[in-house]
């Protein structure tokens, strides 16, 4: 038999337009696939306008005790930081002097009563005679005029011991009001002045306590504008809460509220002065501390919110949103937003009621991408669902 080679280079082009052939089949080509994201229809909602504004504490009460009289401390009869009581006795000045007073008062009331009932028996005695001529006219008018000055002389001593006790009272320093004292500024044996109203010693009612906070009359005007508009309601200023920031950024655990507004202007600083008041059982506000308060100053009945997650912001800080339209293709809207409400923002422009806002696979779409929207999931379904994968 004869054996037939077949050139290499003959298989080789062979085998290559077998290849060919075989890669030529066309097969049909695949739908692209829409991607599928999680929507949140915007509707209005009520949700309570709340400013956030800076200011310190102060005490409900601050009594600064000062001297009422000349004298030496005998002695202090509290502990400095101590609570101590209204009236209860802080110092003792030395009474002596204000004792010699009143004695010397008691005595010239005594002279002037004793003179008084003399006088009276001879005005009395001198009205008998005159009716009768045994004495002149002019001496019973004489009589009756001793009368009344030493009735004068009676009322001025008695004015003299009153005035002499009340000094001798004041040797008793007390506490004005219940509170907590402060440093005590001067020691036994230093020398006070009622003319200089020398401080003795501060007392401080902590519980409850104030804290004076200020607002821009610019922002207090757009406040009544809106609430003028109907864009706000409010129950009144006795009714607006008011949440506490610490200096450490803790959150005060009592809630308080609003007392009033002042009615003028800072003319230096172009602001208001609202005052609200805290419980304070625990001693945790002291005077004079830095603080912050969120205060509810009104609600807004038609509201929009957008959770958190559905909004992002660019390099100049601008919030946006992704959108999904009519057309399922999503749109980029650039909003403005007022605070945040929980874990959500309030939208005062850039969304209608009824848009549908991507709060779910945002990083894998872009504006002008056809999408397929559904209701995101509910925060506690992701919860649930967290604690089953958890189990």
């Amino acid at each position: 038999m004869r054996l037939i080679r077949i050139p290499y280079r003959l298989i080789g082009v062979t085998t290559a337009a077998l290849l060919a052939a075989g890669c030529g089949e066309k097969h049909p080509a695949m739908a692209p696939h829409t991607p599928e994201v999680g929507v949140v229809i915007v509707e209005p909602a009520a949700v309570p306008v709340t400013t956030e504004l800076s200011g310190r504490t102060s005490a409900f009460l601050d009594a600064q005790v000062r001297a009422r009289v000349d004298g030496i401390v005998l002695r202090r009869e509290f502990t400095e930081g101590s609570l101590v009581k209204a009236g209860q006795r802080l110092y003792k000045i030395d009474p002596a002097p204000y004792i010699a007073q009143l004695n010397n008062a008691k005595a010239s009331f005594a002279k002037a009563h004793a003179n008084l009932v003399s006088t009276a028996a001879q005005a009395e005695r001198y009205k008998v005679l005159v009716a009768s001529n045994a004495v002149s006219k002019q001496d019973y008018d004489n009589a009756v005029a001793a009368q009344g000055q030493a009735e004068a002389d009676v009322a001025s001593a008695k004015a003299a011991i009153d005035t002499a006790q009340i000094k001798l009272g004041y040797t008793d320093v007390t506490s004005p009001v219940s509170g907590q004292a402060g440093i005590s500024q001067v020691t036994p044996g230093a020398y006070v002045q009622a003319a200089q109203a020398a401080l003795m010693v501060t007392v401080q009612q902590l519980d409850p306590m104030y804290v004076d906070l200020t607002q821009s009359s610019l922002d207090g005007l757009k406040l009544r504008r809106q609430i003028q508009e109907g864009r706000l309601s409010t129950n009144g200023p006795n009714a607006a809460k008011v949440t506490l920031i610490l200096e450490d950024g803790r959150e005060y655990p009592e809630q308080g509220k609003l007392q009033f507004s002042d009615v003028s202007v800072d003319p230096s600083t172009g602001s208001v002065t609202l005052r609200a008041i805290f419980m304070n059982k625990d001693r945790v506000l002291l005077p004079g501390m830095f603080v912050r308060a969120r205060i509810e100053q009104g609600v807004n009945p038609k509201a929009l919110v957008v959770p958190v997650q559905g909004i992002t912001h660019d390099q100049k800080g601008t919030a946006l949103a992704m959108v999904v339209g009519k057309d399922n293709k999503v749109a980029m809207r650039p909003l403005v937003t007022s605070g945040t409400l929980g874990q959500s923002w309030i939208v005062d422009s850039g969304l209608n009621a009824g848009d549908r806002v991507i709060v779910e696979g945002i990083d894998h779409v872009r504006p002008g991408m056809e999408v397929k929207a559904v209701p995101a999931r509910q925060p506690e379904a992701k919860a649930d669902a967290t604690a089953a994968s958890g189990a």
